[in-house]
C-alpha cells in the first residue's frame, strides 16, 4: 500500500499504555517508536485489506501493484468499470475479486455510503461492513486501525496480533478470555499496543 500517513500517537498513548502493563512497557522502551502506514482513502484501504485477508504482506502488495498498475488509480469508478474476471488477473481469488468488484458497484450506484464511516462509532463501522458479503470482522478492525486511525483496536482475528502477545508474556496458548483481559487492559489505546505486538510478533 501507498504510505500516504503514519498512525498518530506520542507520549501520552505510550506513557499510560507502560503504566498498564509492565512488561508491554519495557517491549516498547526497548523497541522505541514504531511507525506504522496509514491511508486516509476509506476505498482503497478497504481494497488493500481485502486483498490481504489470509495472505502474507509481501503477497498483498505484489497483487495491490498490480492492481494500482492496471487500474491507473483504486477508486470505485475504476474498480466497479472491471470485471471480476479482470480484477482476479492481478493475482487476487476470485472470491476477493467479485467482493472488491460488488464493493465497488455498491459505491458507485450509491447503495453504500463509505463516507459515512467516519461519522459512526466503531462497532456501526464493524455492523456496516460486515454485512456486506465477503468482508468480516478482521477486514472491518483493520480499516479502523489503518484508515479511520480509531485508537482502541486490538483484533483476536489477526494472528500476528495473538503471536506477539504470547511472544511477550510467554504463552504457549492464548484463549479469547486470555485474548479479552490483555485487550481491555491496554484500553483505550489499543491500536497503539497492537502496533507493538505486531513489530513484536516478528523479533
Amino acid at each position: 500500500m501507498i504510505e500516504t500517513s503514519f498512525f498518530k500517537y506520542g507520549d501520552t498513548e505510550m506513557d499510560a499504555l507502560k503504566k498498564a502493563d509492565a512488561v508491554l512497557g519495557a517491549a516498547m522502551m526497548r523497541i522505541g517508536k514504531v511507525d506504522r502506514a496509514t491511508s486516509p482513502d476509506l476505498f482503497s484501504a478497504l481494497v488493500y485489506t481485502i486483498i490481504g485477508q489470509l495472505i502474507s504482506v509481501r503477497a498483498a502488495d505484489k497483487a495491490w501493484a498490480r492492481l494500482q498498475e492496471q487500474s491507473g488509480a483504486i477508486t470505485p469508478i475504476s474498480i466497479a468499470s472491471q470485471s471480476p474476471e479482470r480484477i482476479q488477473a492481478c493475482g487476487i481469488t476470485m472470491n476477493k475479486s467479485i467482493c472488491i468488484h460488488e464493493m465497488a458497484c455498491r459505491i458507485v450506484n450509491r447503495e453504500f455510503d463509505l463516507e459515512e464511516l467516519p461519522l459512526l462509532s466503531d462497532e456501526d463501522v464493524i455492523q456496516k461492513l460486515t454485512s456486506c458479503k465477503g468482508i468480516g470482522r478482521w477486514t472491518a478492525e483493520m480499516l479502523l486501525l489503518h484508515s479511520l486511525q480509531r485508537p482502541d483496536v486490538v483484533s483476536w482475528g489477526d494472528a500476528a496480533i495473538r503471536r506477539g502477545m504470547m511472544k511477550l508474556y510467554g504463552l504457549s496458548s492464548l484463549d479469547k478470555k486470555q485474548f479479552d483481559q490483555y485487550r481491555l487492559r491496554y484500553s483505550p489505546y489499543g491500536s497503539v499496543a497492537s502496533i507493538y505486538l505486531w513489530e513484536i510478533s516478528i523479533e
